[in-house]
This record gives structure tokens, sequence and C-alpha cells, in this order.
């Protein structure tokens, strides 16, 4: 996919995603990365929370993480998002943060989903579909 693919959010640290060493704790950067998904929906046009109205569940099938350096309170940062085919019914968000002070990197990603229905089977809609076929 081209650059103009990925998706850009910039985030601040907030002091109490701190744990005592004074780092951002490693599940928060799940949150910023969900986040940051959910935005990039938001951006192509859909609305995580009409799509589960609709029927249409997105649930993460595996989440892979590189650690690479640690973030501090106050830090500002993004987290890109590109998404990413990996088969017919699933999906992929390769996702990075990057410290904006000196472009340093502190996560590398990838997460994995597909979409659900309300009967818990796999299928792909097609406006999902369509954010991930490569053009």
């Amino acid at each position: 996919m081209s650059e103009k693919s990925i998706f850009t959010l910039e985030f601040k640290v907030r002091d109490y995603e701190c744990d005592m060493q004074g780092i951002v704790n490693n599940a928060n950067y799940q949150h910023y990365m969900e986040h940051a998904r959910h935005e990039f929906l938001h951006e192509v046009g859909l609305d995580f929370a009409e799509l589960t109205r609709e029927g249409i569940i997105l649930v993460v099938k595996r989440i892979e993480i590189d650690y690479l350096s640690s973030l501090r309170s106050g830090d500002l940062f993004t987290v890109s998002c590109e998404p990413v085919r990996i088969s017919p019914l699933r999906f992929g968000f390769k996702q990075d943060i990057i410290r904006l002070s000196d472009q340093k990197p502190i996560i590398n990603a990838f997460v994995t989903g597909t979409s659900i229905n309300s009967k818990g089977r796999p299928f792909l809609p097609s406006q999902i579909d369509e954010i991930f076929r490569p053009h």
C-alpha cells in the first residue's frame, strides 16, 4: 500500500499511564494502538459502535508487539496504522509508535483481526473488505 494509506494520530503521555519506574506501563501501548485503529476506521467513514449495532463485530485475533524503548510522562508521540490484507477473512494493521522529540521508535506491532456476525461466525462485509483491498 502507498504512504498515503498510513493513518497517524498524535498523543501525549499522561502521568497516570506510567508505572513505578516512571515509564508507560506496557498495557497502555495497546490502548494507544486500539484508539488509533478506531480513529482510522472513523477517518475512512466507519463507526465502530455503528458496525456493532449492524451485527458486524470486529475482533482482534492476535497482537505481536516489539517493545523497543519506553515513553515517559509528557512525551509526545504518534501511533500509525497501516491496513494490510492477510486472507479472505482476516485483516491486519501494521502499527508503530514513534516519540516525536527524537523520532525514536518505541513500538513495532502487528494486529490481526477479523469480523464476526452475531452468531460468532467469521465473515468479511463489503465495507471492511474495501478498506483492506489493495489499490
